[in-house]
Formats: structure tokens, sequence, C-alpha cells
């Protein structure tokens, strides 16, 4: 017997059947939405690892507040690494009336050290291996639509005044995510000192930049470790490479997410149509077996038959995929800092094995009966097989989609926990499906008889005849629409958290670099023009290089010796009150004052800080401000709003204990209409303060925001088909029996509107039913996926309203219209549906 043959000549039947195209749609979702993220993300950590050290902007990457020292350079020079200066800060650019914030990138004549800028100088787009020349500027499009301003024309920068003389089109080190959205001007270091806008206090970071062969690197272990501990931040290509920003970080999350519940939804109705399928297959089996095909002939010749199912529907999702994955791209492609590699193959394997993994761990169980069906079944149909138990196809089930979580999220303990707590929830879901079921026919039978109730009744009979097959199709309905309202709850609480960052007062202007000279003149400025201030915040720089009198990295965990807050300075300030949008979560608020007698001052510590370096109440912190220290002793936490657009600092000290430090003050404001008025007197008379235009950067983060909905509305739209295709292949397994028992109605004497409204009534009591239960495990459900993604818990009444509702709809107009074949054909051919082949 050519069991390849066999199988594919079967196939072909078998594609007209409802319960093989639900098969075949399932797969083909689960395949599609998993290969369109695996397409996406693998060709974003592929692009990110082969140019990393271009988005770094070399080997290695050395930053701190204040110049590096010669004596370094030759060192690195003498290791065999080429070098590059870079500055980075931001200042107020401007040209006539028009006046724009821009990230000035100072740049010296070895930029860059990898790959080239690709710059239009006048001539159209071309790459170039170097910066401008002293004298002369590089300005980005934006900023130069935004001060009317072109090639040729004159940029004042701070007290200098340049010469425009390229367009940027794309920078090889150019950063992703939000720290981008200030329009670029490039310029050369020589031009730095002219603009005067290296102060004291100033927010300047020096970059030096390294080039060179990894054992090069190696070799500079020790100094690099000291450089570390001397509050130097060090990024090596090898293990630093760039973030792609908290949001597209928080959109890969939703993504896998998503994708993962459309593979659960997807099995699910795998699951369902399968027994089906298996239903039809009997009386074929039993013929083979007549035929003389053995036990082990017949498991081969059905598994080659969903085997190559399996495989066109993997097919075909990897096409819908691709596909699906280009729109990503182009929704999210402003998060995106480099060109992305073509599309490789190990996603297709994974769609592959998905698929595959799929039929094994919903379909294997079940597909078992075949192999032990008896030819005797020819001669008496009651011979069927016994049906796998239901404990071993949800434990085969639970494991495979298990081993696909891990695959998926590479974390075995959050695959396990995640498992594991399903487990428990689907046994907790047993009961209480079981229990509801009860009671919503308990208060079916308690109406009173006769009228539109009696459909109802008989409905509710209809789920009570079938109890163990309808609690199945309870909890089969529960986690499809459990698994849609999570996706759609997380999707409209993500948005809405992005949204809520910006209020109608959100400050629109900040003001940065203002010197204690210029601190009353700049007050009175801003003052005389503004409807709401923050008022000015003194901010003064300093190094954490002690903790309790030892080393930070001595007493920080091993986890976070090399978090950001011990490799960069800290801006610190003083302050008598709790600043607003800030909240005691321990300790208490500092009473103004003089230090202890032992020289620690109060000082009130940002919470998550405090986590992430394992500080409490009482310790001790020690920072280096320039060549004195100051040691502040803990006495609070606090938690604070860092989206607020409100000055915030990691750091408060009392009011006095900074004084005799270089400081500078920030602030922000509000300001109505464009605010060109003030920020021209303010470039005229206070050059060197920087004005951030809040309200330009709001609107790109806005439009970001629109493009990352719109993503996450393209993927829930997939796990809302894998949804639809559980609903369709769940009513389509049992429509035989349905069909039987409407045929003996008929044979009894009901007519075609009850037989309508009987069935509408027992969809739409099953569909209540689920969207109730599905609302609860929604609910729960949340509560873990909430922290995960960093959002706030919260309940979700509406929810509670709506899908008990909607899934009476969607369930009963399914339902109804799949059986709609079956209400119009004579009796005798339902009848025979059951034994149908």
């Amino acid at each position: 017997m050519n069991l390849i043959a066999l199988s594919l000549k079967g196939l072909r039947r078998d594609l007209r059947a409802s319960d093989v195209r639900a098969l075949f749609v399932a797969l083909a979702l689960a395949v599609a939405a998993t290969t369109m993220i695996g397409f996406f993300l693998d060709r974003l950590d592929r692009g990110l690892t082969r140019q990393a050290g271009q988005l770094l902007g070399g080997d290695l990457v050395l930053e701190q507040g204040r110049a590096f020292d010669d004596g370094l350079r030759q060192t690195l020079r003498d290791a065999g690494l080429e070098l590059s200066d870079q500055v980075d800060l931001v200042s107020m650019v401007s040209q006539g009336d028009a006046f724009q914030p821009a990230g000035l990138k100072v740049v010296d004549d070895h930029y860059p050290l990898y790959g080239e800028v690709r710059v239009d100088r006048g001539n159209g787009v071309e790459g170039v291996a170097h910066g401008p020349s002293p004298g002369s500027a590089w300005i980005a499009p934006r900023l130069a639509q935004l001060l009317d301003a072109g090639i040729g024309d004159r940029v004042q920068v701070g007290a200098l005044s340049l010469s425009i003389t390229g367009l940027i089109d794309r920078e090889p080190d150019q950063q992703a995510g939000f720290a981008g959205l200030t329009p670029r001007i490039m310029l050369n270091i020589q031009d730095l000192q002219a603009t005067e806008l290296v102060r004291p206090g100033s927010r300047i970071e020096y970059e030096l930049l390294a080039a060179g062969p990894p054992a090069a690197i190696d070799g500079l272990g020790q100094r690099l470790d000291a450089l570390r501990d001397a509050g130097v931040e060090i990024r090596d290509v090898r293990v630093d490479r760039p973030s792609l920003g908290r949001s597209l970080e928080r959109a890969q999350k939703y993504l896998s997410l998503a994708g993962l519940a459309a593979v659960l939804l997807a099995g699910v109705a795998v699951a369902m149509a399968t027994r089906r399928y298996v239903d039809r297959h009997l009386d074929t089996a039993a013929l083979l077996r007549c035929f003389g095909a053995s036990q082990r002939q017949l498991g081969q010749l059905f598994a080659w038959q969903l085997a190559w199912l399996g495989l066109v529907a993997a097919a075909v999702g990897a096409l819908l995929g691709l596909a699906g994955q280009a729109v990503l791209l182009a929704l999210l492609t402003r998060f995106l800092p480099l060109e992305l590699p073509p599309p490789g193959g190990m996603p297709w394997l994974m769609g592959v094995l998905t698929a595959l993994a799929v039929l094994v761990g919903f379909a294997g169980p079940t597909l078992l009966r075949l192999k032990r069906v008896s030819a005797l079944k020819v001669l008496r149909r009651e011979l069927d097989p016994m049906p796998a138990a239901g404990w071993l196809v949800v434990a085969f089930a639970s494991l495979v989609f298990g081993a696909l979580l891990w695959l998926y999220s590479g974390d075995p303990v959050l695959a396990l926990g995640i498992l594991l707590g399903g487990l428990v929830a689907l046994v907790v879901l047993w009961g209480v499906g079981r229990l509801m079921l009860q009671l919503l026919l308990a208060v079916l039978a308690r109406l009173p008889q006769g009228g539109k109730v009696r459909a109802w009744q008989l409905g509710g009979r209809q789920l009570a005849r079938r109890r163990t097959a309808s609690l199945g199709q309870l909890l089969a309905f529960s986690v499809t629409f459990a698994a849609m309202a999570i996706i759609a709850l997380v999707r409209g609480d993500l948005l809405t958290t992005w949204q809520a960052q910006l209020p109608a007062n959100t400050p629109n202007y900040f003001a940065i670099n203002i010197q204690p000279q210029e601190r009353d003149g700049v007050e009175s400025l801003i003052d005389g023009a503004a409807d709401a201030t923050s008022g000015l915040y003194p901010m003064v720089r300093g190094r954490l290089t002690a903790i309790d009198g030892e080393s930070p990295q001595q007493q920080v965990p091993e986890e976070h010796q090399t978090d950001g807050a011990l490799r960069r300075d800290l801006n610190l300030t003083w302050r008598a009150d709790l600043p607003e949008g800030n909240r005691i979560t321990a300790g208490r608020w500092f009473d103004t004052g003089a230090a202890s007698g032992d020289g620690a001052v109060p000082i009130s510590v940002e919470e998550e800080l405090a986590g992430r370096l394992g500080l409490s109440l009482g310790d001790e912190m020690t920072f280096t401000i320039g060549s004195d220290s100051i040691t502040g002793r803990i006495t609070s936490l606090r938690h604070l709003d860092w989206e607020s657009f409100q000055p915030n600092f990691f750091i408060i000290f009392p009011p006095g204990a900074l004084d005799g430090f270089g400081h500078s003050y920030i602030t922000s404001f509000h300001l109505p209409g464009d605010g060109n008025e003030l920020l021209g007197e303010m470039v005229q008379r206070y050059p060197g303060v920087s004005v951030l235009n809040v309200e330009a950067l709001l609107e790109q983060v806005r439009g970001i925001l629109v493009q990352v909905t719109q993503a996450i509305e393209f993927v829930l739209g997939f796990v809302l088909l894998a949804g639809i295709s559980v609903l369709y292949a769940a009513l389509t397994a049992s429509r035989p029996a349905r069909a039987h028992e409407g045929a003996l109605l008929r044979v009894f004497g009901a007519g075609n509107r009850t037989l309508s409204r009987m069935q509408w009534s027992e969809f739409a009591l099953l569909g209540f039913a689920s969207g109730l239960l599905g609302a609860a495990l929604a609910e729960m459900a949340a509560l873990g996926i909430y922290g995960w993604l960093g959002l706030v818990p919260r309940m979700h009444w509406l929810m509670w309203g709506i899908m008990p509702i909607l899934g009476a709809g969607v369930v009963g107009g399914i339902g109804f219209l799949l059986s709609r074949g079956t209400r119009r054909q004579a009796p005798m051919a339902s009848l025979r549906l059951l034994g149908e082949t």
C-alpha cells in the first residue's frame, strides 16, 4: 500500500469538508502570526548585530560629562585603536526670526570611524567619510524646514554664526527612539569653543570613540575597569548594543504576546476540528482494516494526510507572514535607526515547526482513535473506539504549547510559570463552568412555560442533554474570548497610558543651562510670557563614588553593577518642599537645616534607583562634584512620574547643602501660541540658555503613537481571525449531532421557526456563559500581563457588561448561520450526517 499517494488522494477529497477547511485556516493563521512577528524581529535583531559598530559609533565608546585627557588618548592609541572625539549637547539655533532647539553633534576630522555620512551638499545625496569643515554646519532637513533655511544660508549657534553647507540624509551612528526627535545640526569640534555654549553646569556629553580589533580592547581590561570605577560610562560593541527605545520594546512584547495568543487559539481550533475529522473517518478506517491495513498503517496514513495539510498551511501562512512583516516594517519605520537586512529563513522554519507542533499537540491524541477502530464497525456501527481521555488531550497539548512558549520566549522559568498557571486556571474554569452551566439551566427551568421563553428553555435542554460536550465548548469559547479580550484590553490600556503622558496642560517649553547670574532675568522673562511654570530648579552634576563608605560596585547587587547611575554624572538638586508629581513611599521628607554631626546631610532618593542599587533608609551616598565630595544619608524614598514633562531628579538635597558647588538652573513652562517673541528675546539676551520646544516634540511623539497603534491593531486582526476560527471549528464539529437532534424534532412536528429559535437560543446561551467566563479569565490574566508590560492593573467593568452580550451575539449568530443548511434539508438527510464520510 502506497501510503503517501493514498494520503494525498484522501486529502484532495477531504478539502471539501468543513472540518478540514477549519484545520487549514487555523494552522495558516497560527503560522502567519508567528512568522510575521518572527520575520520582523529577526530582521531587527540581525540588523542591530550587523551594524552595532556603526550604531555605537565605534567598537568602544567612552562617555562622561567632562573632556577626556590626552594621557588616556595616548594609551588607547598605543593599544592600536583609532580615535575620534565627539561632543553632544542641546541648544537653540536661529536663522533670522526663526528659532528652534536642536541637538548639536560636534565631531572631529576622524569622524566617522565606521560607515559614511549621507549628505546633500547641493548635488544630490552622496556618501562622505568625514564631517563638516570648520566654519560650516550640516543640518537635518527637518531643521532646515523649521528655520526656513537652505544650503548657503547662515545659522546662529550660541555666539557663533555658521554657514550651512549640507543637508544630512543619514548618519552612520544615528540613534533610534524619542532621543532622536530633536532635529540635528553637525559642526566641527574646532568651532565649539567659539559658540560659548561650554559653561559651568552645562549639560554636555563628551564621547571618545575607538575602533580596533577585539584583542586590542581586551588588552585594555584593567584600564577600562579603572575608568568605570572613576565614573566613565563605557560601551563595548560586543556586549552593549544600542537600545531600541521603551516604546518599541513594549510594542515587541505586545507582538510576541499576540503571536502566542494566535497560536493558542489556533491550537484550540485544531483540537475541535480534529474531533469531527476523526468521527468522519471512522468508517473509512474500518473499511481499510477489512482490506488488511494494520493499526500502524492506519496511523501512518492519517498522519501523512495531516502532515501534508500542515505543510501546505505553513507555506500559505509563511507567505501571509512575509507580507504582514512588510506592513509592520512600514508602520514602525520611524522607530528604526538602520536599514534592515532581507528576511532570513529561520522564521519560516519556526513557522513550519509551529504548524506541525500544533498538529501533534492538539490533534495527536484524538487521532489515535483511528488506529483502534475495529473492522467489525462495518457491520456494527455502534463499535466506535473509545475517545482519548480528556486529561490526556489537555496534558499533551499543554506540553507542546509549553515547549513553544519556551522556544519563543527563551525563558524556561517564564514558560513553566505560564503553563502551570494556565493548567490551574483550566481546572478552576472547568469547575466554575460546570457550576455556571447548572445555574443557567436552573434559572431557565424556573421561568414560566410558553411564549418566547419556551425557545430558550428548549435551547437550555439541548445544552443539558450534551452536558460534557457543551462544557467543552464553553471552555473553548471562554479561552477564545479571554485571549481576544486580553489583546484588545492591552491594546487599549497601552495606548491610553501613552496618551495620558500628554495632557492638555503639559509644559511645552524647557529652559536649561541657566546660570546663577541669569536666574532672575530669565525667571522674570518667562513669568511675563508663560501662563504656567514649574519654577526654577538648581542642578548640580555629581558622580556617585561611595555607598556607606565603600566603592559602589562592592555595595550594589551583582546584576546592577553596570547600572548607568554608576557610570555617569547624576543631576542633583535641592528643594525645601516635595516637588509636584513626587510621592513619598518610605521615610519622611527632610527638615531644612544643617548637616548632622558626622557631616552627612539628609537626602531623598527615587525609589527605582534605590531598588536597583540595593539602597534603603539610613544608607549613605557620597557624591564627587569637581574636586570636592559631599555625603548624604537617605531619609526618604520617592515615587515620581518621569513622563510628566516636569523637571525630575534622582537625588534631592535640602536647601543650603549644595550652595558652594557650581550649578545651573532648569525650568519648564507653558507658552500660549508659538512663543517666537519670547524665544527671540531669550536668544538675544541669554545666548547660552537652551530653550527646548517640547510642543514640537509632542506632535512627533503623537505621530509615532499613531504608527504603533496601527501596528498593534494590525496584529490584533490576526488574533481576532484566529478566535473566529475556533468558533467555526467548534460549531462545525457539533453540526452533525445538532442536525440529528433537529431532524428528530422535525419528525415529531417541530417547524422551521421553532427550530430556528431553539438553535439560536442554544448558541446564544452558550455564548453568554462563555463571554462571562472569558471576562473573568481575562481579568485574572491581565494582572500578570500588565506587570510584564509595565502598565498599572485596573478593573475593566465595561468588559464585564460587553463580553457576555458580545459572546451571545457572536456565537449565536455564527451558530445560527452554520445550522441554516441543516434546517432546510429533509430529516432523513440530517439523520445521515452522523455517519457521513
